[in-house]
């Protein structure tokens, strides 16, 4: 099956691409285009699909480069290919033919380009990475290669929607501390179980630090399983694990 490569107008001509599950070497609950080196997926099936999207991409899969995610603030900058993962949560470059990449099954993977200064920047932005300032901090280290977060446009890719992401009063109480203007991101649900909208969140931290431009592709990873692993879905399934999607850039 070929892959299926969601993309922005908004990005410009700069490579890049939101990769759903299709088009990939797994079976069984990771089918499709499993690229999480950290599932329980057959290694040499996860190799093959990064094979494939490094491809996609028009580079080696040496050059497919990523970090270790910890639901963290930081930002790492890179040169160039390299095997090391750092726990971190966001990548940037000024370098060509590098490719970022951030796996997602459920989290906003963020893309930012900013074609003047040729910078590029790749985020994984859970509410814990968002609330504690990731998306500030991958603008930052933009910045500090020369990009301008007013020339600077950040796409958001396929996310779990607000419709689908029940969240207890804890949670809402978390980002209530934070500012009591969070309550707007919350929806009324079932008994004391709120909807959190995790996307919507997102942009207003984007916009907030006067990025230039900002938007959700409003693709929800929850309701259509077809095209996206969910690892609210795979909870809900009772399902022993899950696959992660991928999203990368490339100047």
């Amino acid at each position: 099956m070929t892959l299926e490569i969601l993309t922005s107008d908004q990005l410009g001509s700069v490579r890049h691409g939101f990769f759903t599950r299709r088009g990939g070497a797994s079976s069984g609950v990771f089918s499709g285009l499993n690229c999480g080196t950290v599932s329980s997926d057959q290694r040499n099936a996860v190799e093959i699909n990064r094979a494939r999207v490094a491809d996609a991409m028009g580079i080696t899969p040496e050059a497919l480069v990523s970090v270790h995610q910890v639901h963290s603030a930081d930002v790492v900058t890179v040169d160039a290919p390299t095997a090391e993962r750092p726990k971190a949560d966001a990548m940037v470059t000024a370098t060509p033919g590098l490719a970022l990449s951030i796996l997602t099954a459920d989290c906003q993977p963020v893309l930012f380009h900013d074609a003047r200064a040729g910078v590029i920047g790749a985020a994984h932005a859970g509410w814990r990475g968002a609330l504690d300032g990731i998306l500030e901090a991958t603008l930052d280290a933009m910045e500090a290669l020369g990009a301008d977060r007013r020339d600077t446009t950040a796409i958001i890719g396929p996310s779990i929607s607000q419709r689908a992401y029940e969240v207890g009063p804890e949670f809402l109480e978390v980002f209530l501390d934070e500012t009591p203007q969070n309550a707007r991101f919350f929806a009324n649900g079932e008994r004391d179980r709120p909807h959190f909208d995790l996307p919507a969140y997102g942009l207003h931290r984007l916009r907030e630090a006067e990025i230039g431009t900002a938007e959700w592709t409003r693709h929800c990873t929850y309701a259509d399983a077809d095209r996206f692993f969910s690892y609210r879905r795979t909870t809900h399934a009772r399902e022993a694990d899950y696959g992660r999607l991928i999203s990368t850039i490339r100047l």
